[in-house]
């Protein structure tokens, strides 16, 4: 954990390099020095199928959805959440400028007791810190 999915309207192919959209998350997310870094993900999921508001098509979306693990206070979460969020949002300024759009992002928590994972990304990120 942290792992971030994002679901955007397919009529920003074109307008939006999402492969980058990926990088500013998770890079913003690295800077919060909250979350450690072997455990980040960020996807991006394609909404072919979608209706915003009165259904006009030059509408778009990014909605953004953080699942983390639970043990962080309220205060440390809103400050990783609003940074996140803000880069997220200069990065799209352009969008915001050119069309309609609309973007969310919510912080989920995951209760630890319905929570399993497997990750060897840690061990290989310390030996490659160690060796370097």
């Amino acid at each position: 954990m942290p792992h971030f999915t994002i679901e955007y309207s397919a009529n920003l192919d074109g307008r939006l390099d999402m492969k980058l959209v990926c990088e500013v998350v998770r890079k913003a997310a690295s800077e919060t020095g909250i979350f450690p870094l072997g455990g980040i993900r960020v996807r991006a999921i394609r909404c072919e199928y979608y209706a915003v508001a009165d259904a006009r098509q030059d509408y778009g979306f990014l909605d953004m959805v953080l699942r983390i693990g639970e043990g962080r206070d309220l205060k440390t979460r809103q400050q990783a959440g609003e940074h996140v969020f803000q880069a997220l949002s200069r990065h799209l300024d352009p969008v915001f400028a050119a069309s309609k759009f609309a973007l969310s992002f919510d912080m989920q928590i995951n209760d630890k007791d319905t929570s399993w994972k497997r990750n060897n990304i840690h061990d290989a990120l310390k030996a490659e810190a160690q060796a370097g």
